[in-house]
């Protein structure tokens, strides 16, 4: 029995995706809930695992864009054997003569329409085939099909290679030829900027796109601004020192410092709701909840998974529910629902390193929390020079709702319960 391959849904308003990995060959044999595909989404990147066992046939190639429910693939249930078969059957070439070779092999290609083709001196048919995506960008830039390098399986023309062509096609442009003006041998020409030197041209992926896309958008459509102050961290350093090893043992999760910031985020944002709210054309809506969204750094790039109603988490909850996306992140286990409807967002570039930061709008969102690295500075205690752990803090908030005043008492609220954590605790 055949089994196809379906691209299935992935949230009420993904439509597309696009096919990022193969985790087997096509022919392979492949065990019934195997991996066998990963799906990148303009939100988060998913894995698809066999329905059944069988032998996979790939329809799609790496690379192409998809619609939700396309068949990309099919699964024989009903193959025999445990090893990948040949993908198609070989197609001999023209004979030779006595002396020369045995003639060599190569796979037929799958039967789609050719665009172009050309003979070798031997009048051999070498045929190039292009992914349907690539076909398309030919069309559009009138390439040939026979200057574009093929590097897709079974010698098809991927849609990387018309960009790689299209990309070399503009470097020519810039490179002017030389004509000698005498028979003399003239001087060896001194490199061009780019000349030959190695280079890479990579795809984004759509997560990336996507991002790109909406921190433009961000900052297009919003009215920017950060304010910034620091925390003196000692109080919740001497915490965690005191209690982590206690609270590991009860909850089973780490006491971190992100659970301490979105606590204390919580609580300023219920006496501050305008930092909680978002503009919907001519209105501003509040939220009486705090969905927070978590910056977290995954190998597909920066993705922002959200926790819901962080108001009513406590502390456990809170860091166990953190170590949970982080692993489906780094696992591309995040789905949809995972990084939809948040109202306020943490990012914490302190992890990285960094010392300040102005953080960009996560859309809709009207404003964002950055975290920094913790240093020890001097600082001025009681009327004496003291070191102490200070991180600074900023706030970047949309000023067309959000007015400098609110954004500056909703920062300090927090840097008050995070200097004295006894107030986190009562809710002062």
């Amino acid at each position: 029995m055949i089994i196809d391959i379906i691209v299935p849904k992935a949230g009420e308003s993904v439509t597309e995706a696009d096919i990022a990995q193969w985790m087997k060959e096509d022919g392979e044999f492949v065990a019934m809930d195997e991996p066998i595909l990963e799906l990148e989404t303009d939100k988060a990147s998913m894995q698809m695992g066999a329905e059944q066992a069988g032998q996979l046939k790939i329809l799609v190639e790496e690379g192409e864009t998809v619609s939700v429910g396309d068949a990309i693939g099919q699964i024989d249930t009903e193959a025999s054997g445990s090893a990948p078969t040949p993908k198609a059957a070989d197609a001999p070439k023209k004979a030779a003569p006595a002396a020369a070779p045995a003639p060599v092999k190569t796979p037929a290609p799958t039967p789609v329409p050719i665009e172009l083709a050309n003979t070798d001196a031997g009048g051999v048919m070498n045929e190039k085939i292009p992914s349907p995506a690539a076909k398309k960008l030919i069309a559009e830039n009138g390439l040939s099909v026979q200057d574009i390098p093929a590097t897709g399986k079974d010698g098809r023309i991927t849609k990387a290679d018309v960009l790689g062509m299209l990309a070399k096609v503009q470097q020519n442009k810039h490179t002017k030829p030389s004509v000698p003006s005498a028979p003399t041998p003239a001087p060896a020409p001194a490199p061009s900027a780019d000349g030959d030197r190695p280079k890479r041209i990579e795809r984004m992926s759509r997560l990336r796109r996507t991002v790109a896309e909406r921190l433009v958008e961000a900052q297009k459509t919003a009215a920017i601004l950060t304010t910034f102050n620091e925390v003196d961290m000692s109080a919740i350093m001497n915490l965690r020192k005191s209690y982590k090893e206690k609270f590991k043992e009860k909850y089973d999760v780490n006491l971190g410092f992100m659970s301490f910031f979105a606590k204390a985020a919580a609580l300023a944002l219920k006496e501050h709701p305008i930092m909680n709210a978002q503009v919907d054309g001519t209105n501003v809506v509040y939220h009486d909840y705090v969905d927070m969204g978590i910056a977290v750094s995954t190998p597909k790039g920066l993705v922002v998974p959200v926790i819901r109603d962080v108001q009513d988490m406590n502390f456990a909850q809170i860091e166990g529910k953190i170590i949970e996306l982080a692993i489906k992140g780094r696992n591309a286990d995040l789905t949809p629902d995972d990084m939809t409807g948040g109202t306020f967002t943490i990012t914490n570039g302190g992890t990285f390193g960094s010392m300040l930061s102005t953080p960009i709008l996560n859309r809709p969102q009207s404003a964002i929390l950055g975290m920094h690295n913790i240093v020890q500075r001097p600082v001025v205690v009681n009327g004496e020079i003291v070191v102490r752990p200070i991180m600074y803090l900023a706030v970047s908030y949309d000023h067309r709702i959000i007015d400098g005043s609110d954004a500056v008492r909703f920062l300090v609220k927090i840097k008050e319960r995070l200097e004295d954590p006894s107030r986190l605790l009562l809710e002062l």
